[in-house]
């Protein structure tokens, strides 16, 4: 079914953009698809699918509207961790959610701290209600979800996740994210205003297990993942206006845009990039599929081995690199794609402009000077601080 549902959600995925019309109707399709419920593995009630067919369903629909693909990263990131850690009846609640088509959201960031990460939304005693005020950032994909998991401190200072409906009285989703690139994927903020939060909807976790630093990398990948069939739209970009659209220069001795032999060297590179990225980012998934199998096996025999530990390192390792190639090889494919035209490939009714800048905001989320530094003085010095920590790194 998914290449049928790529085709629907690419139709006018362009024109969205421009016309800033958030995917409500690529969302309905995505969640009577089913696939919502694919990293569910079989003794959970779900599919089964592996992390290598997370990231072909993720970059497949990337190609197709990279928004909507982006937006569905809170929603895989809290299944991972539900499903890599031993069964709680939290986790069973959720999983349960997720089977019968539920999407999850939420937001972790807040805007005007010290350092990204930093949380102070609290929440506060009303009579004998907990309630949440304030304000909450990058709470991607949440306008599309039915539940929002939010990150905030408890009435005793203490890090816990809430899992609440997006429906609530008191939950407002702004649409306020201003990034030049992924405009549709409702990036903006989450307002609270006396939300009511039911004691059975807190979630307490340690932020330094195994699993979390797991998902951590996989959040990294999806992103990468994105990326690839935003290499994939340009490729297929290049050849529709090449067939379609463009002529030979004037001085080219090729009858058609086609034949001109610049311009199928400029396909060709095109070609080269996506599948590069494609061979890059599969491999790293099946990495991660083998950190994600070891980590169900220690949650099933209640204990954390150091192979798992080693394949959790390995994976962030990897990730790391990937995610450097591919920015290089991916935001090169974006400028290059205009070399297959002249003035008339920059034309707004083609919008190409929109893979660069899409690209260029993925590829923001993460310090990658910073990650290959620390790739450096890993090979260098054995230095594993950073690969360790679990965090946006």
């Amino acid at each position: 079914r998914l290449p049928a549902l790529a085709a629907a959600i690419a139709q006018g995925a362009s024109q969205r953009e421009r016309d800033r019309v958030l995917p409500f109707e690529a969302f309905a399709l995505f969640r009577a698809s089913g696939l919502g419920a694919l990293r569910v593995p079989p003794e959970r009630g779900g599919p089964g699918g592996s992390v290598e067919d997370l990231i072909e369903v993720v970059a497949t629909l990337a190609a197709a509207d990279s928004n909507v693909a982006h937006a569905l990263r809170i929603h895989y990131n809290a299944i991972e961790l539900w499903t890599t850690a031993p069964p709680d009846a939290n986790s069973e609640l959720q999983l349960a959610r997720v089977r019968e088509g539920a999407l999850f959201g939420g937001a972790f960031t807040e805007l005007g701290t010290p350092k990204s990460g930093t949380v102070t939304t609290a929440l506060e005693r009303d009579g004998d209600r907990l309630v949440l005020n304030g304000r909450k950032y990058y709470a991607t994909g949440t306008a599309f979800s039915d539940y929002a998991s939010i990150a905030v401190r408890d009435l005793e200072g203490r890090d816990v996740a809430i899992v609440v409906p997006t429906q609530r009285e008191g939950l407002h989703v702004k649409d306020d994210w201003d990034g030049m690139g992924q405009r549709l994927t409702a990036s903006g903020s989450l307002e609270f205003e006396g939300l009511e939060v039911h004691a059975d909807e807190l979630v307490y976790g340690s932020p330094k297990t195994l699993q979390r630093r797991h998902a951590s990398s996989l959040r990294k990948l999806y992103l990468v993942a994105v990326a690839a069939g935003i290499v994939r739209n340009i490729f297929s970009d290049a050849l529709d206006y090449v067939r379609h659209h463009a002529r030979p220069a004037a001085h080219s001795p090729a009858d058609s845009a086609a034949q001109d032999h610049f311009t199928q060297w400029v396909v060709g590179d095109l070609a080269t990039a996506t599948h590069a990225v494609d061979a890059l980012v599969a491999d790293n998934a099946r990495r991660l599929d083998r950190s994600a199998q070891a980590l169900r096996h220690d949650a099933a025999t209640d204990q954390e081995s150091e192979r798992t530990r080693q394949l959790v390192l390995e994976g962030a390792l990897a990730t790391a690199k990937t995610q450097l190639a591919v920015s290089r090889i991916a935001l090169q494919a974006a400028e290059r794609l205009f070399e297959a035209g002249g003035a008339s490939a920059t034309s707004r009714r083609h919008n190409f402009d929109r893979h660069w800048r899409n690209l260029r905001t993925i590829f923001n989320h993460n310090p990658l000077q910073q990650k290959a530094r620390v790739i450096g003085d890993h090979h260098l010095n054995g230095t594993t601080t950073h690969l360790e920590e679990g965090k946006v790194f």
